[in-house]
């Protein structure tokens, strides 16, 4: 037998435990730079442009500014927002028609705002009358999600009360009324009743539940349906003063920061009608618009159509006499912004005790119902 060889060398056998191990490294890698990422919030919008305005003020120039803030933005997407931002601006585009490519991140208000401080070389300062605004805007809907939340979760707890009584602990006294229906109260009748068909046809109960679900949210996504339900919001008692004041506040306070920016009438009720939040307001606006276009004054049409409260339109009337309208709008959105705190106040003041009524006189009612019929069988035993 010839010997092998020595220049012959057998081929290498492959390391698996290498391949194994860096194939699951990337796994690895993989499962943790996996994130489920949404587009940026207001907070996020508000942080740039406050920073934004420090380093354009600390003379930064802004495709500088904007390349550093993006380096710093957790928000992926936002990230590649401010990256395409920042080419549009380096290829010599102003920086709002680069903003406007954006719109579902930057909205008409921020655009219009920065276009107009462009013109008039003031974009720092600008930045910073902006991000206060966004500040504002925050502090609201966080104030009015509150109000909101807060009742929501005492009607959740009121029907989660209700489902459990009917549906785990009248059960239980079930074998104790049966064959004496006769001696049983007319309440007792239905809650025994409802509590069977909760117990029996949970399914029924759940399919027309998702059926009225989803057909109030497809009722939302249409133009009537939206005007049904803003207009419900502004005639639902306790809760519409909240919601007026919310309204006159985020107009307002709209109207008088773009004129004060510069941005002529007819945009800046555009763009109002657009930011107001509610379909009737937003008519109303668009309204005032085609009125302004013809002719008429801002505070006579307003008085005409009879939405906003007199001392409003009084407020307008002196703003447009004195050539300061903007200044009186910005005041009395300041005005409106502190009436919606002291509403949200009292709102959620008065909800609380009432929904803790309505779970008193619920879950009361409930227990009656079962324990007034074990009274009038104990005594006919006695």
């Amino acid at each position: 037998m010839g010997s092998i060889p020595k220049s012959f060398n057998a081929p290498a056998r492959p390391d698996f435990s290498k391949a194994s191990s860096s194939s699951q490294k990337s796994l690895v890698d993989k499962i943790n730079s996996f994130r489920i990422e949404f587009g940026p919030s207001l907070k996020d919008i508000q942080a740039f442009t406050n920073q934004l305005a420090v380093m354009l003020k600390a003379g930064i120039n802004i495709r500088d500014g904007i390349d550093a803030i993006a380096d710093q933005v957790p928000n992926l997407r936002f990230q590649t927002v401010l990256r395409e931002v920042r080419s549009d601006v380096e290829s010599g585009l102003p920086l709002s028609d680069a903003l406007a490519k954006h719109p579902k991140v930057f909205s008409q208000l921020y655009v219009n705002m920065v276009h107009a401080s462009e013109m008039s070389g003031s974009l720092s300062k600008m930045l910073g009358r902006i991000s206060e605004h966004l500040s504002n805007q925050i502090e609201t809907r966080s104030m009015v999600r509150g109000a909101m939340i807060y009742p929501a979760i005492l009607g959740v707890m009121a029907i989660v009360t209700t489902v459990f009584l009917l549906v785990f602990v009248l059960p239980q006294f079930t074998k104790l009324f049966a064959g004496k229906e006769a001696l049983l109260p007319k309440p007792t009748i239905m809650l025994m009743a409802m509590s069977a068909f909760m117990r029996n046809q949970w399914y029924i109960i759940v399919g027309v539940l998702v059926l009225m679900i989803g057909a109030l949210i497809a009722a939302l996504q249409t133009d009537r349906g939206k005007v049904v339900f803003d207009r419900f919001k502004l005639r639902v008692p306790i809760m519409k003063r909240m919601f007026r004041a919310l309204y006159i506040s985020r107009s307002v306070h709209t109207m008088g920061e773009l004129l004060t920016a510069g941005v002529d009438m007819l945009g800046t009720l555009e763009i109002t009608a657009a930011v107001s939040g509610n379909a009737v307001y937003k008519k109303m606006w668009l309204s005032v618009r085609d009125a302004v276009k013809q002719g008429d004054r801002l505070s006579v049409t307003l008085d005409e159509i009879g939405i906003l409260p007199k001392n409003v339109i009084q407020m307008v009337a002196a703003g447009e006499e004195s050539g300061k309208l903007g200044h009186v709008l910005t005041e009395v959105a300041e005005y409106y912004q502190k009436e919606l705190r002291g509403t949200i106040k009292a709102v959620t003041g008065m909800i609380e005790p009432l929904m803790i009524i309505l779970m008193g006189f619920v879950v009361g009612f409930i227990a009656m119902s079962i324990i007034l019929p074990i009274f009038k069988m104990s005594s006919l035993v006695k």
